[in-house]
């Protein structure tokens, strides 16, 4: 089944499918974890700022990093793609506006904001999309462009930043934003004199853009504490960089193989990324064992409730409640997953309902009893939501139907393939 796209600007039709699964199979064997989808999106954006072009390796085949990348090449860049290799070259970089109904596709759109602000100094594009999981304001991140001396304009979904000069400040952010956090320090990199950034978020792909950007001749330290100390410098030369791993797409894998008692080593992944959801892991009675390489994960007995409070990292990752709360659902005793980052996270429930699960909202919190899940009719609402829907579908009795997998695919490469190599009975149908 096709769907053609109303947009002129996008000629060419996408297939829309579907997941079937049948559940009740153990996991076994080893399953590779891809780049992370979260760090990849601001690198690519960033390739943006070099003089000369830059190879980036473990990028992700995904819809979002396809609709970023078209974007870039609409913009006038040369990119090109072999395999999980990305080769961006910003020297015919034409015009500093995005186009605006590839940016309403994917949140990281913005990022395309902090890096045209400070190559050249004005960007325009529409407000971005994405999963629809909660509002998903830029009110910090255009806070922190004021602040660098931009002048901002909204009118009717479209934002313009420019600026004739950007020069350093001290910004301290009311909320520990990823998104702000990248895109004030994209900004602040090819700003004038010193930008430090309070509050600031401390994820593994902010860390990872701090990397890349430093190879390519930035001056930033503190990445993956609360303050982050730019030097402005004049100009980034090109640079290879590697992508790190997806620890959401890791925690998926290894709550998998929970689910299912099963025993999968799940390799790329950086267990320091996932320390919290291996600490609930192991207080739910995981077996799991960690090595440079990866972490083995081992099922088999009862597992434990235990309690869920999403935070910001180095907190419970809400990008892995969804999926925790299908793992509780086979576990002894009554769990609580309270949800503070988003606050329309939970639209996996009424999914996950039908297929058996006994799960109460009362707010931001969800208490979650002990459930035989079998198989039904589902529909992914977002990318994590979806994801939920699959780990539910592996260990249910009977039949599982996935709708709306493109939310999915948003995240996730080729995660029919991976899952079915370790045992899962799991196939996409057009």
């Amino acid at each position: 089944m096709y769907f053609l796209l109303q947009e002129d600007k996008w000629k060419g039709l996408i297939k829309v499918g579907k997941f079937i699964i049948t559940g009740c199979t153990p996991l076994h064997g080893e399953i590779n974890v891809s780049g992370a989808k979260n760090a990849a999106l601001p690198i690519i954006a960033a390739s943006l700022m070099a003089d000369g072009p830059s190879r980036l390796l473990d990028i992700p085949k995904l819809r979002d990093v396809e609709n970023l990348c078209e974007i870039i090449r609409r913009m006038g860049c040369r990119v090109e793609q072999d395999g999980n290799e990305l080769l961006i070259d910003p020297t015919t970089l034409d015009t500093p506006e995005a186009d605006h109904d590839l940016a309403r596709k994917l949140r990281g759109s913005y990022y395309i904001l902090g890096v045209l602000l400070a190559k050249k100094r004005w960007a325009r594009t529409s407000l971005p999309g994405g999963c629809n999981i909660g509002n998903r304001p830029i009110d910090l991140h255009l806070k922190g462009f004021k602040a660098l001396g931009a002048e901002i304009n909204l009118d009717h979904g479209i934002v313009e930043v420019k600026a004739r000069n950007l020069s350093g400040n001290r910004i301290y952010l009311d909320y520990p934003s990823v998104g702000a956090t990248i895109n004030i320090m994209l900004a602040a990199t090819l700003a004038e004199g010193t930008t430090i950034i309070e509050n600031a978020a401390r994820e593994p792909e902010i860390v990872d853009l701090a990397n890349y950007l430093t190879v390519m001749g930035a001056q930033i330290k503190g990445v993956g504490t609360d303050i982050i100390k730019i030097e402005g410098v004049e100009t980034l030369k090109g640079a290879e960089h590697r992508i790190i791993p997806d620890r959401i797409e890791a925690g998926t894998f290894m709550m998998a193989a929970a689910l299912t008692k099963g025993e999968v080593f799940v390799r790329n992944v950086l267990a320091e990324h996932v320390k919290p959801l291996i600490a609930k892991l192991n207080e739910m009675g995981v077996e799991l064992k960690e090595d440079i390489t990866g972490v083995l994960v081992k099922g088999g007995g009862p597992l434990r409730a235990v309690d869920i409070k999403t935070l910001p990292y180095p907190g419970f990752p809400t990008d892995l409640q969804s999926q925790m709360m299908v793992l509780l659902t086979q576990a002894d005793g009554t769990s609580l997953v309270i949800e503070t980052v988003w606050e329309n996270r939970f639209t996996h429930v009424d999914e996950l309902a039908r297929m058996g699960a006994d799960i109460k909202i009362d707010g931001h919190s969800a208490l979650i009893k002990p459930s035989r899940l079998t198989g039904a009719e589902v529909t992914a609402t977002d990318l994590r939501a979806g994801a939920a829907l699959i780990l539910a579908g592996i260990v249910a009795y009977g039949e599982t139907t996935i709708r709306d997998i493109y939310h999915i695919e948003r995240g996730y490469e080729n995660i029919a393939q991976k899952l079915s190599s370790i045992g899962a009975k799991i196939k996409k149908v057009n």
